[in-house]
């Protein structure tokens, strides 16, 4: 098996094994790179030298037994709203071209303190405001399942890059679904923890109340060891929790019998597609036979859920932003008439059109005479929806559903339409609002050879519930849709029908 082919926890034993040493990890992904980075466009930028470097010190570490960690020496992407001191953090926007933070977030001073090696930093959606990775200033990426198609957003170089293999895993962020809607479409598993579970510290914030940093890997083992790594408490992050143990691999066990899942009706209506109800349907029968007992119910509020979410974090977007003005770090305009003038020219040539309108559109909820109207009644209906996930987690132990509707749609088709695009994240908003942990897990393949995701929703601190029936779910089809994606796929139409 190639190195790049491996899982994160696989690979880490092989170097602690010695088998293979964190160099040989670092240069196979860095080759890797080299051969599909021109097609897919993961990366906006790579620390090929430093990583090398950083590799060496690790192996002597390792060596002397002062390493232990399962991801020692594991080459990792870092998605490029984290920031990463002396390394570019853009957030794919013109505005924050040149800019290099003076510290490091707090989940990558953890991940390294672990032994993970960050090879560089993903592309995303601007500021992480898309769904498709194509709002990105410095270009798109493409899916490597297909290359007419897109990876999804806002975490897709992330996720991109884990399915072709570029790295062993990767973090993104997840505001409204930024980490499992890429997973599913690129056939990677990821997780969005409960809010607080990770330290937001360095994360650059899109909507305050929504972000949570989480893993994006192969398999939910990796998953379970990546958050391990990264989760605890942070007194630097006002809204980090403490919790009693973040023992995350402990809840990998083959086995969910008598585990309660519902399966919400709202999910399963007429804009879900076929291929999609089906895959997620087949793997629900999957759980069933190792001991599951699942039902459907009516969760309620589903049709509150986008508006609601786009009112709260276009709100949260036109506060946060603010900051980048031109005044103290970032870009800023030429030629401009005064200060108002160099705010305007600054932040209309430094943002780009999906940054711009949900920024308006997040002042506009904010404003004197709306702010009733609007932004009050979407904080009612978050309180509504958190309150009835838990009266169904009062009789469930965790939600199954699909991530989205349909498989990854193709390039520019969703930004010529960008209501298309907000309904996408139908399945994946309110775990956010309700701050919930939530999983993708891939459990499927469409006509196209498209992946399909399953989406996990657990209750509040509740990772481990999710963790162990997405394990058992691996174990009984014995992992058939944990791989990379074909390195000769070219687009669906000439690929291989169906799996």
């Amino acid at each position: 098996m190639d190195i790049m082919d491996m899982t994160a926890v696989e690979l880490g034993k092989k170097i602690k094994a010695r088998e293979l040493s964190a160099v040989e990890a670092v240069e196979a992904a860095l080759a890797r790179i080299e051969e599909k980075e021109r097609e897919i466009h993961s990366f906006l930028s790579i620390d090929g030298e430093g990583a090398l470097k950083r590799a060496g010190e690790v192996q002597k570490r390792i060596e002397d037994g002062t390493l232990t960690e399962p991801l020692a020496g594991v080459p990792a992407g870092i998605k490029d709203n984290i920031c990463t001191r002396g390394m570019k953090t853009t957030c794919a926007s013109k505005i924050l071209e040149h800019y290099i933070p003076s510290y490091t977030a707090e989940a990558v001073q953890k991940l390294e303190k672990s032994g993970a090696v960050v090879i560089g930093k993903t592309n995303m959606d601007e500021f992480a405001m898309g769904s498709t990775t194509e709002t990105s200033y410095f270009g798109v990426t493409r899916n490597p399942w297909n290359l007419d198609h897109v990876p999804g957003g806002s975490s897709g170089g992330s996720c991109a890059a884990v399915a072709a293999g570029e790295c062993s895993f990767a973090l993104g962020s997840d505001t409204g679904g930024s980490i499992r809607q890429p997973s599913s479409y690129c056939g990677v598993t990821g997780i969005k923890p409960t809010y607080g579970t990770v330290s937001r510290y360095g994360l650059i914030a899109y909507g305050s109340s929504l972000d949570q940093i989480g893993p994006v890997a192969k398999d939910v083992t990796d998953c379970a060891a990546i958050l391990d790594a990264i989760a605890g408490y942070d007194r630097k992050d006002s809204t980090s929790v403490a919790r009693g143990s973040y023992d995350f691999t402990g809840a990998l066990i083959d086995d969910v019998k008598d585990m309660k899942i519902g399966i919400p009706r709202d999910y399963f209506g007429s804009g879900l597609g076929p291929e999609v109800k089906d895959a997620i349907m087949r793997a629900v029968k999957v759980l069933e036979e190792k001991g599951a007992y699942v039902e459907e119910f009516d969760l309620g509020l589903v049709d509150y859920a986008i508006p609601a979410y786009y009112v709260i974090a276009s709100a949260e977007a036109s506060s946060n932003l603010s900051r980048f003005d031109g005044v103290k770090y970032g870009y800023r305009a030429e030629d401009y008439d005064g200060l108002h003038g160099m705010y305007k020219k600054t932040r209309t040539e430094g943002f780009g059109a999906e940054v711009k309108r949900r920024i308006m559109l997040g002042s506009f909820v904010l404003s004197s005479g709306y702010y009733d109207a609007y932004y009050l009644k979407a904080l009612k209906v978050k309180a509504l929806i958190k309150q009835a996930f838990d009266r169904a987690f009062e009789r469930y132990d965790l939600i199954l559903g699909p991530v989205a509707p349909a498989t990854a749609p193709k390039l520019s088709s969703s930004l010529d339409n960008p209501m298309n695009m907000y309904l996408g994240d139908i399945y994946t908003i309110s775990v956010n609002l309700a701050g919930l942990p939530g999983m993708s897990v891939p459990a499927g393949y469409d006509s196209r050879g498209l992946p399909i995701g399953m989406q996990l929703i657990g209750g509040c601190y509740k990772e481990k519930d999710i963790l162990r029936a997405a394990y058992a779910f691996e174990c009984a089809t014995d992992k058939m849709y944990v791989k990379t994606a074909p390195p000769d796929r070219g687009t669906a139409d000439e690929g291989e029908e169906g799996r």
